[in-house]
């Protein structure tokens, strides 16, 4: 089971992809978000798909319609009853009261107009070449349905002379014909499908990201930083090792470079664009981002056994052959300095043998600077001092800090005197 929680996908993430009018496709959006795709065929699929967006955005970048009209529409198509008046166009004409006429001149109404401005204004001008051919096979089932419709043409008598008997009976019979084909719920589908794939290509335009490639066994991402973060330093990070010890004092930003590391990866993997001017990352299908540290109140866990049992889940993916993507923010800073030593010098020796995955450790424990083998990698944030004042450069450098900022900001705020 993949570990996204801290991600926080839903209050962080979806933001910067949700400009979805509706709350059917925001829900499309949050489902595509927390769902990793199964292969670098999915990934490059989806990429396309989404450049296939970029592509027509002159058409589409106002894309809009009535929220109103497309609630009510929805629910008429999906949870009403509408009777095929063709089997009694007489009886209707004659006898039908008159609140059920009125009622359905007033939804078909918002049924022509809605559907007769998605097909003129947006789905007839598509560009349908600019979209892997599997994806524009869903465009034009959609297309397909809308011309069952006949829209144009209701669309021009609504204008002229408003729906008769006629009309409404007319229009019952295709509504008929296409539930019989079960092709209504496949079109909610596939236009919410449309207008999140849409609504994610509009936040990676005007967030500026970037597509990734696929690679292997090599991360490189080049500018990258956290999309949350106003005015963020840039860094440029790159490694072919599975383990990456990141250290260094506190308020360096080492938990912000692990965010953005974890943005980026896992953003690439659902194939969308990150925030990048470059980047080469690997395909993963077990995700495990555990930042903001926790007790599990709820089971009784102590933060240290939900390190534990987080640990043991990653292990036993990566034992059963999966591509594991982890980031342990302090790993077992919630037990002794003595064990917290010992087993992060396991764990990290014990990760590194599984050169198809990758693992990102930030740590204080200065010891385990000396645990290395060619597949294990020191990072740390910068920080200098200046006038024995630590200042925060949050550039990414490679190797060990040995700044000590905990004694010098103790001695700062004259602590060492006051308890002499």
């Amino acid at each position: 089971m993949n570990n996204l929680q801290d991600l926080n996908i839903e209050k962080e993430v979806l933001p910067l992809f949700n400009y979805s009018l509706n709350i059917f496709t925001k829900r499309k959006i949050l489902e595509i978000l927390e769902t990793p795709l199964k292969s670098t065929t999915e990934i490059i699929q989806r990429q396309n798909i989404l450049k296939g967006f970029t592509g027509n955005f002159r058409i589409l970048k106002d894309y809009s319609y009535t929220v109103l009209y497309l609630n009510e529409v929805y629910s008429f198509l999906n949870s009403e009853k509408i009777e095929d008046l063709s089997h009694k166009k007489f009886k209707y004409r004659l006898i039908a009261p008159k609140k059920e006429k009125t009622r359905y001149v007033g939804k078909f109404n918002q049924l022509i107009l809605l559907f007769h401005r998605l097909e003129s204004k947006y789905f007839s001008r598509l560009e349908l070449n600019e979209f892997p051919e599997e994806y524009a096979a869903k465009i034009k089932q959609i297309i397909h349905f809308l011309s069952n419709l006949e829209l144009s043409r209701f669309e021009d008598i609504i204008r002229e002379d408003g729906l008769k008997d006629k009309h409404i009976i007319e229009l019952t019979h295709k509504v008929n014909d296409l539930k019989k084909n079960y092709l209504i719920l496949p079109f909610w589908e596939n236009l919410f499908l449309f207008e999140a794939m849409l609504s994610m290509s509009l936040g990676i335009r005007k967030n500026n990201f970037s597509f990734p490639s696929l690679s292997k066994n090599h991360i490189k991402l080049i500018e990258f930083y956290h999309p949350l973060i106003k005015n963020p330093v840039k860094n440029d990070f790159e490694t072919y090792s599975n383990v990456i010890v990141m250290n260094g004092p506190n308020m360096s930003g080492k938990s912000t470079f692990l965010r953005a590391v974890g943005f980026c990866i896992y953003c690439g993997n659902l194939g969308l664009a990150i925030p990048v001017s470059e980047a080469e990352i690997p395909f993963f299908n077990h995700f495990s981002i555990q930042i903001n540290r926790r007790d599990d109140i709820l089971n009784g866990y102590s933060h240290f056994m939900t390190e534990v049992l987080n640990l043991k889940n990653v292990v036993e993916n990566s034992l059963n052959g999966n591509l594991c993507f982890a980031i342990f923010d302090e790993l077992f800073s919630g037990t002794n300095v003595e064990d917290a030593f010992e087993i992060c010098r396991t764990t990290i020796n014990g990760l590194s043998k599984f050169k198809n995955s990758c693992f990102f450790i930030s740590t204080h424990i200065q010891e385990l600077k000396n645990v290395s083998n060619e597949r294990i990698s020191n990072y740390y944030i910068d920080c200098e001092l200046r006038d024995d004042k630590p200042t925060f450069t949050y550039k990414l450098k490679n190797g060990w800090s040995d700044i000590r900022v905990g004694r010098i900001l103790f001695e700062k705020e004259g602590l060492n005197d006051m308890l002499r």
